[in-house]
């Protein structure tokens, strides 16, 4: 009876695991990303995305792995392969997540705006109040699971409403995918790091460890949990890109300051652009739960899960501080549309970084143990690296930075 209790409740923490990680994908900078290009590239962004779910596919059975058979974080396997290489990390994905948290409050204070006529700004405030409670009930981590789902629910509601009332091109959507005329590094980099770029890649695996997953008896786990984070992550970003293709297709051009509102806006009218606040309400509460969760689990370098862990104590602080300051930021300077292309395409060039650290990890005996890691997953996810990494740096070529 304990041992199916066991189960259940493992199955339960990574099913947790695995909306956290799609919903965190699944934000306002995801919106804006997707609608973006689909604007500019047409049906030839389908190959992006095409890509995206494979690069996705290897980098969370690669990352959530090799987190949950050490038993570490991400930060401390990578201090570990090179000592101080793991604050680098943390660095690297506190900065990418909190400037993702600027958008995430933004965007859920937009939706407030849309749904209810209160100012961005002070809906940015009550999304960060809501955010706040959420962190600091008892249990924290089961309210946080459970909002996400409820969110995600939502959002896969209001797309199958939209493209119920359009015409979608699906011959043409799915030709392009597979024969693209025009291939854009820039929106393959883009997407996929608003997707598993930066703190996003580590959500499912420091969650599962959060909630007391760890080691290789746990791995069946860790395929269920990525797969299905992946799978609804990817599910959503199709079902917005079929809607706005449908757009597009139809002669209208996408506001380039909201290209998302657009596309609900013309598919449905005034009714849909009331979903949209509601879909962008959802995406910017569900990704301000991930990248905060995340981004702070970054600051704990604890070795022995079951130590007395000083951090603990001052993670509630560390939360509010989070979420306070990128709305604070958000408050005084206002929409930051275009922070969140640029994020999404930072968050791709650490990638390659961040999985890199890892794939070392997982060969080495010291720090990963008896384990012998899936040569199929060590080689694919090599091959991510340096296609990330090359580019990333056509990316950075083309745009002269």
């Amino acid at each position: 009876m304990k041992e199916k209790q066991k189960q259940q409740s493992s199955l339960s923490v990574a099913m947790g695991a695995a909306f956290m990680m799609a919903m965190a994908a699944v934000g306002p900078g995801f919106l804006t990303q997707t609608a973006t290009f689909t604007g500019k590239m047409g049906a030839n962004f389908g190959f992006a995305i095409l890509i995206c779910i494979v690069v996705d596919v290897i980098v969370q059975l690669n990352i959530w792995r090799i987190i949950i058979v050490s038993g570490k974080r991400a930060q401390v396997l990578a201090n570990e392969v090179f000592p101080g290489l793991g604050y680098l990390l943390t660095v690297l994905i506190v900065i990418g997540g909190f400037f993702f948290n600027i958008g995430n409050v933004g965007g859920a204070g937009l939706g407030l705006n849309v749904l209810f006529g209160i100012s961005p700004e002070n809906g940015a405030l009550i999304a960060a109040a809501a955010a706040i409670i959420i962190f600091l009930v008892k249990d924290a981590m089961r309210a946080v699971d459970r909002s996400v789902q409820f969110l995600a629910i939502i959002k896969v509601a209001i797309l199958i409403y939209i493209l119920a009332v359009t015409t979608v091109p699906y011959q043409a959507a799915v030709t392009h995918a597979f024969m693209p005329t025009h291939i854009n590094f820039y929106s393959i980099v883009t997407i996929v790091g608003g997707t598993v770029g930066g703190y996003i890649s580590f959500s499912g695996g420091h969650r599962l460890l959060e909630g007391g997953v760890q080691g290789q008896d746990k791995i069946k786990y860790v395929n269920e949990g990525a797969l299905t984070g992946i799978g609804v992550a990817s599910v959503i970003r199709i079902m917005l890109f079929l809607a706005g293709l449908a757009v597009v297709l139809e002669g209208h051009t996408l506001d380039p300051a909201n290209p998302a509102a657009s596309i609900f806006k013309d598919a449905a009218g005034q009714f849909g652009y009331k979903f949209f606040g509601l879909l962008l309400l959802a995406a910017g509460m569900t990704s301000t739960l991930g990248s905060t969760f995340t981004s702070i689990s970054f600051l704990d370098y604890t070795v022995n899960q079951g130590a007395e862990n000083k951090y603990l104590r001052f993670r509630s602080w560390l939360i509010v501080a989070f979420i306070i300051c990128s709305t604070a930021i958000f408050y005084f300077i206002g929409n930051p549309a275009r922070v969140l292309v640029f994020v999404g395409a930072l968050n791709g060039l650490i990638l390659p970084i961040a999985l890199s650290i890892l794939l070392v990890a997982a060969t080495k005996k010291k720090i990963i143990g008896d384990y012998h890691h899936p040569r199929c997953l060590l080689y694919t996810g090599w091959l991510v690296v340096l296609f990330m990494a090359y580019a990333g740096v056509r990316t950075l070529l083309t745009l002269q930075l």
